[in-house]
């Protein structure tokens, strides 16, 4: 997952033909579609993720509305899920609105969109309320059986990209986690919670089931000193323009 702009602009695991459809006009050529497709299929497959790849998927489908394929837009914007709490999702959502909906090439196998978007958005909108055992609790409900059965099963990596997400957002607030709670925020417990910490480099202790977390920037609370250096002639400066700009003092009437 891209943690900074330039990684996220373009990935290390783009491959170079990806890269020239993307960075140039050819990404609104649609005859290039079923090459970014088979790219989203790999990047499905290999837990590899580029977001600006699968948007000109989606902008390709905005302007050539009979290119669409609901499954490709579902995979998207389950890869675009477990980027939170970065913006992939709601750009993804963006390129949907008032998209023209072609009729069904089957007319026995209705779009699944209309029906997964819903659930998408509100999974989407758990992760960034960093709701994490609610998130988990939908995630296994009957409401997305069809998405566990359809889509995430085939997306290698997709609770653990779920559970990195929950990592950046405990890091980020806590030094120390009892480990019922973080267990709650991964959907592990026993020993698959005991080895998750573990790979993560956490400790916990046995006796009172508390996770400790290493010091980041993000969960030290440091004091800022900002001291003022102003130097007189600037203060001279101050005032003798408020002296010219200032109205003139108008005397009480008796």
């Amino acid at each position: 997952m891209a943690t900074t702009a330039a990684s996220w602009a373009s990935p290390p695991t783009r491959p170079p033909l990806i890269e020239t459809l993307v960075s140039g006009v050819d990404r609104y050529n649609p005859s290039n579609v079923g090459i970014l497709e088979d790219y989203l299929y790999h990047q499905i497959r290999s837990q590899e993720y580029d977001c600006l790849a699968n948007l000109a998927i989606l902008k390709l489908y905005q302007f050539n509305p009979d290119l669409y394929n609901p499954d490709v837009v579902i995979n998207i914007l389950i890869k675009a899920l477990t980027s939170s709490p970065f913006p992939d999702f709601s750009l993804c959502i963006s390129l949907l609105d008032d998209r023209p909906t072609p009729p069904p090439a089957n007319p026995d196998e209705p779009d699944p969109l209309p029906q997964l978007l819903p659930v998408l958005s509100r999974l989407h909108a758990l992760l960034q309320q960093c709701r994490f055992p609610q998130f988990w609790a939908l995630y296994r409900s009957d409401a997305v059986e069809a998405l566990r059965d359809n889509y995430t099963v085939e997306c290698v990596g997709f609770e653990d990209a779920v559970r990195d997400v929950a990592i950046r957002a405990v890091k980020a607030a806590f030094t120390s986690i009892g480990s019922a709670r973080l267990g709650s925020y991964l959907d592990l417990s026993g020993d698959e919670l005991n080895a998750y910490v573990e790979k993560l480099g956490w400790t916990i202790d046995a006796s009172t089931g508390v996770v400790s977390i290493p010091p980041n920037p993000d969960n030290q609370i440091e004091s800022t000193v900002v001291q003022e250096n102003i130097q007189l002639p600037q203060l001279t400066k101050v005032i003798a323009h408020a002296a010219q700009t200032s109205l003139p003092v108008v005397s009480a009437v008796n």
